[in-house]
């Protein structure tokens, strides 16, 4: 794909693109991927204590199953607690994760179970 979004204090690249200065190299940074087996229209990184979830990191892109997209983070952020939330393309739904301290994890896989019905990560 080989672009970038930069909203607010997050930013989503594909791995080919190239680190700008002031980005990047941030201890929140991560690696987003998508095997739940469906399209997300939207992904929102927002940090815990916000009361709302600010803007989609995907803008107007949608992150196609078996994707990977680094989220880089200002290098002057220093929150390490950021809640995560992706709304699937098909149907609208979402899952939410909350708290998750991006200063230790550095890849986060979402998967989708359909038996269950339910959308699940694992940190990496």
């Amino acid at each position: 794909m080989g672009m970038r979004i930069w909203l607010g204090s997050v930013a989503l690249a594909s791995s080919m693109a190239v680190a700008v200065a002031a980005w990047g190299q941030a201890k929140q940074d991560f690696t987003l991927v998508n095997k739940t087996g469906y399209a997300l229209s939207e992904v929102y990184v927002s940090p815990s204590k916000a009361d709302d979830w600010q803007e989609d990191v995907l803008g107007r892109d949608v992150m196609e199953d078996s994707v990977e997209y680094d989220i880089l983070f200002h290098r002057s952020d220093k929150s390490c607690l950021w809640d995560l939330k992706v709304i699937y393309h098909d149907d609208d739904s979402s899952a939410v994760w909350e708290a998750i301290d991006l200063c230790t994890v550095s890849r986060i896989t979402i998967l989708y179970n359909r038996q269950t019905d339910t959308t699940s990560a694992v940190f990496h």
